[in-house]
C-alpha cells in the first residue's frame, strides 16, 4: 500500500526530532511504498539536506514552516467575506472557553458545540485556500486581526481574552498564521495526498493538519503517532507569554488536538504518559494503541551481554545538557554519595543543547569545581576532580555503548521527560538505573530500576548508594532491565506493530477510488487487497463504476503513478 508519511522538523532531514525513528520505520516496512510530506522548521535544516533514502520512498515533497510566500491570487469581495466569516468563527471558538469547563460555564455553547464550530471553521478556511491558491496574505491581514479582536470582545468570551491588548492580538494572529500555513500547500490534489491509501502523521499539531485535510477532501484515513504530545510541549514552552496570549494559544492547540484525535482512525501514543494527555483532550480509548518507540539494540549487544564495567564505583549520566535534566540536583546528590563512598566518581556524558545548554553546562562545571575541589593523593601529585564532563566520540568514550559501560549505575535526574531514550539505552546495556519519577520513566523500567522523586538530591543519593554497595543487586537489576528492553523497545517490535495497524486501518476504511492506467482503463488490483475484506463497514449501496471498475469504488478516477526516485518536491 502507499503511505503518506507526514513529518514536521524531522525525517528526511539530517537534523530534527524523530528523524531516526522514521528512518527505521520506513526501512523496516519495505513491503510498502512511502510518499514523504515534510514540513521544515528552519532554513539551516533545509540547507543541511536529507539522510540517504531507501528505495521504498517514491516521492518527497517539502514545505517550510519558518517562512511563507503569499502565492494566492487577489481575493474578491466574496472570498474576503468568506474568510472573515470562517476566521471569525475559528476565533470565537478559541474565546468561548476550554474543554475542561462545565456546560453551565458555556451556556448554550457546550464543549462539543465549540469543537464542531472550530472544525467547521478550519475546513472552511481549507476549502477557501484550495480555491484561492493560498491564504497566507489573508491570515496576515488586518481583517484577521479585527476578527480576532471582535471575538475577544464578544459577550461570554474568556476573561483573559477580553483583557487582550493590541500587541497580544498581533502576537496571537502571527502564531495562528504560522500554525495554519499547511492550509495553503498544494499537497491535497488527486496526484498528491489524494492518491495515498493512508496518511501517517508522526506527531500532532501542524504535521497532522495535512492528514486532516486529506481526510476531508479525499476520505484518506489518518493515523497519528505521538511520542511527545504537542499540546504538552506548547504548555511547557509558552510560560513567558502574556496571560491573554497563553490563553488563546492554549485554546487553539487544544481545539486542534481534539479535532485531530476525533478524526483519526487510530492514535498511537508512545507510552501511557502520552496516552493520558491524549485522552484528556478527547481521544477515544477505542482508537488508542500504545506502540513503544523502536530502538537499535544491536550496537549495545556486546556491552549488554557482559556484566563487567570499566569502573563499578562510577555513576554515569548520559543525555543532552539542558536545565530540564537538572544536573544541579545530581551534583548535590553526588556530594552526599562522596561522603559515604569517597572513591565514587560521576561521569556526565553529553553535549549542550543550544545556547541555553552552553550556559547551563558552564554553570554545572562551576558548581562541580566548587563542590569537589581537585583532589591529590600526595603532596607532589596533580589533583583530580571526581566529576568529569565528557562527550561521546572522544578517546576515552568513542561510542555511546562504551559510555554506559564506563560505570556500574546509570542515573537519570530530569524534572521534565517524555520518553526516556537514554534510560532504554542503559537497559539494553544491562545497567542498573536510578531515575526520577517523571514522564514515562516508571512505565519504561517496570520495576527493573530504582525511582525517586524529582528535585530531591537526598533521595537520589540514597538510591545511588544502595546500588553502589550491592554488586549482586546491580547485576540482577541490569539483567532484568536488558530482558525488558529487548522485549518491548526494539525496532522489530515497533515495525511489526505499525505493519499490523496499517493493515487494520486500510481494511476497515479503504479509500474509494478508481485508478486508471495510461490508456484510461481501470488498473486491475490497484487498490490494496485489504480493501476487499468483508465486514460491517462495507457500503451496500456502492455504485457500479463504468468501464469495468470495481463495485466498491466511486466515480472519481485518479491516474496511476509509477514510482519515481525521491527528489525535491514542489512546495
Amino acid at each position: 500500500m502507499r503511505i503518506g508519511l507526514l513529518t514536521e522538523g524531522g525525517y528526511p532531514y539530517v537534523s530534527g526530532d524523530a528523524g531516526l525513528w522514521c528512518d527505521r520505520l520506513v526501512r523496516g516496512l519495505g513491503q510498502h511504498e512511502f510518499d514523504i510530506y515534510a514540513l521544515s522548521r528552519t532554513e539551516r535544516q533545509e540547507s543541511e539536506g536529507w539522510v540517504p533514502l531507501p528505495p521504498q520512498v517514491a516521492l518527497v515533497r517539502t514545505a517550510p514552516m519558518w517562512t511563507a510566500e503569499d502565492g494566492g491570487a487577489g481575493y474578491g469581495r466574496r472570498a474576503r467575506r468568506r474568510f472573515a466569516e470562517c476566521y471569525g468563527e475559528l476565533a470565537a471558538a478559541l474565546c468561548a472557553g476550554n474543554a475542561g469547563d462545565s456546560a453551565e460555564a458555556f451556556g448554550e455553547h457546550t464543549p462539543a458545540a465549540e469543537a464542531d464550530r472550530f472544525g467547521s471553521a478550519l475546513y472552511g478556511l481549507a476549502e477557501l485556500a484550495r480555491e484561492s491558491g493560498g491564504l497566507v496574505g489573508a491570515l496576515r491581514s488586518e481583517t484577521a486581526v479585527r476578527a480576532l479582536e471582535r471575538a475577544c470582545r464578544a459577550p461570554g468570551a474568556l476573561r483573559a481574552a477580553r483583557e487582550a491588548r493590541v500587541p497580544d492580538l498581533l502576537a496571537v494572529a502571527a502564531h495562528l498564521e504560522r500554525a495554519l500555513r499547511p492550509l495553503s500547500l498544494d499537497w491535497y490534489e488527486d496526484e498528491g495526498l489524494g492518491s495515498v491509501d493512508l496518511c501517517h502523521a508522526t506527531s500532532g499539531g501542524p504535521a497532522a493538519l495535512p492528514g486532516l485535510l486529506a481526510r476531508h477532501f479525499h476520505g484518506v484515513p489518518l493515523l497519528v503517532t505521538e511520542y511527545g504530545v504537542r499540546l504538552r510541549t506548547h504548555y511547557l514552552a509558552a510560560t513567558d507569554a502574556p496571560p491573554a496570549v497563553r490563553s488563546l494559544l492554549a485554546a487553539f492547540h487544544g481545539r486542534l488536538a481534539t479535532e485531530i484525535y476525533d478524526r483519526a482512525a487510530v492514535i498511537t501514543p508512545g507510552n501511557a504518559h502520552a496516552r493520558r494527555w491524549q485522552e484528556r483532550c478527547g481521544a477515544d480509548r477505542a482508537k488508542v494503541r500504545t506502540v513503544y518507540p523502536g530502538m537499535d539494540a544491536a550496537r549495545f549487544a556486546e556491552v549488554g551481554e557482559s556484566a563487567e564495567s570499566a569502573d563499578p564505583g562510577a555513576l554515569v549520566w548520559v543525555g543532552r545538557v539542558e536545565p530540564a535534566k537538572d544536573l544541579v540536583s545530581l551534583l548535590h546528590a553526588f556530594a552526599e554519595v562522596r561522603k559515604e563512598e569517597p572513591r565514587a566518581r560521576l561521569r556526565i556524558v553529553g553535549a549542550p543543547a543550544g545556547p541555553e545548554g552552553e550556559d547551563y553546562l558552564g554553570h554545572c562545571r562551576a558548581l562541580a569545581a566548587q563542590l569537589f575541589p581537585d583532589e591529590a593523593e600526595g603532596l607532589h601529585s596533580v589533583g583530580d576532580n571526581p566529576v568529569s564532563f565528557e562527550e561521546v566520540g572522544g578517546p576515552e568514550l568513542p561510542t555511546l555503548a562504551e559510555a554506559y559501560a564506563a560505570g556500574g549505575v546509570t542515573v537519570l535526574s530530569s524534572v521534565v521527560e517524555g520518553f526516556p531514550i537514554s534510560l532504554v539505552e542503559a537497559m539494553f546495556c544491562g545497567r542498573a538505573t536510578v531515575s526520577t519519577d517523571v514522564g514515562a520513566v516508571v512505565e519504561v523500567i517496570g520495576g527493573t530500576g530504582l525511582v525517586v522523586p524529582p528535585r530531591n538530591p537526598r533521595a537520589l543519593a540514597e538510591a545511588c548508594l544502595a546500588l553502589l554497595r550491592d554488586p549482586e543487586r546491580r547485576e540482577r537489576l541490569g539483567a532484568a532491565a536488558r530482558a525488558r528492553a529487548l522485549e518491548l523497545f526494539t525496532v522489530e517490535q515497533n515495525t511489526t506493530a505499525f505493519h499490523g495497524i496499517y493493515l487494520e486501518i486500510v481494511s476497515h476504511t479503504p479509500v474509494r477510488r478508481v485508478v486508471l492506467d495510461e490508456t484510461g482503463e481501470p488498473r486491475p488490483f490497484a487498490a490494496p487487497a485489504e480493501a476487499h475484506v468483508p465486514g460491517r463497514w462495507t457500503d451496500p449501496a456502492a455504485r457500479v463504476v463504468a468501464r469495468g471498475g470495481p463495485g466498491w469504488a466511486t466515480d472519481v478516477p485518479v491516474r496511476a503513478r509509477s514510482a519515481t526516485p525521491a527528489t525535491e518536491g514542489a512546495r
